[in-house]
């Protein structure tokens, strides 16, 4: 079910006037390291658009032309091998690895308990944590982040204000009601993170994350744009 961000919430902890369950949850995401291909018909469009400029091109002079192509030469010239699109991640389909999809975002997503399953059985999840004491909803998404990573120092939390919220329902697995809250927070200068306080951990795409959570698949369809 989803709701808008209008009616402001109020109260002794800023957020409700009621003692209703909040949980701050981080899409943690990788941005692309190589720039994706382009679409075909997106290809043949500047293709044409290139061709169809050629035509209303300056003409320079040779010489000028001639002075051009000489220059940029010497001994400083460097080879340039472009790194590969295709990893061993990639080969062996290891979603543990950040070196893989280079061409596209990756998101974390953690197995373990998960305050969305009260029943404490073990659920695929984004990191999260209940809001309790803290001084705002960010820094519990912050302290959600930091105690699966160890700290924040390679991690960079995009604005203050939650990018989306979903109100879960309760039913026979959820015995009460509760809002999940989700800020948006990216790598920084590394490939590697020492993931812990779960059973297991992967990186997706955007189309492999919604086959974790077929029933919100739509929610986050519209909520993640990559």
């Amino acid at each position: 079910m989803h709701r808008s961000l209008v009616r402001p919430f109020m109260g002794a902890r800023g957020f409700s006037s009621t003692s209703e369950k909040i949980v701050a949850s981080v899409l943690f995401e990788r941005l692309p390291v190589v720039i994706p291909k382009l679409d075909p018909v997106v290809y043949a469009f500047q293709e044409f658009s290139f061709r169809w400029r050629q035509q209303y091109r300056r003409k320079y002079p040779d010489e000028f032309l001639d002075m051009s192509k000489s220059r940029g030469k010497g001994d400083y010239q460097i080879d340039y091998v472009p790194a590969p699109r295709i990893t061993e991640a990639d080969k062996t389909n290891d979603r543990k690895s950040l070196q893989r999809a280079l061409d596209r975002r990756l998101y974390l997503l953690l197995y373990g308990d998960s305050n969305a399953a009260p029943s404490r059985k073990p659920v695929w999840h984004f990191p999260e944590k209940v809001y309790g004491s803290e001084e705002t909803l960010r820094k519990c998404a912050e302290s959600a982040l930091a105690s699966v990573l160890g700290d924040l120092s390679h991690t960079y939390f995009v604005g203050n204000a939650p990018m989306g919220h979903m109100v879960i329902q309760q039913m026979e697995n959820v015995p009460e009601p509760f809002k999940r809250f989700f800020f948006k927070s990216q790598v920084i200068d590394t490939n590697k993170f020492n993931i812990r306080k779960c059973e297991d951990f992967v990186w997706v795409t955007k189309d492999e994350l919604l086959e974790y959570f077929p029933e919100q698949a739509e929610f986050f369809k519209k909520m993640i744009i990559s």
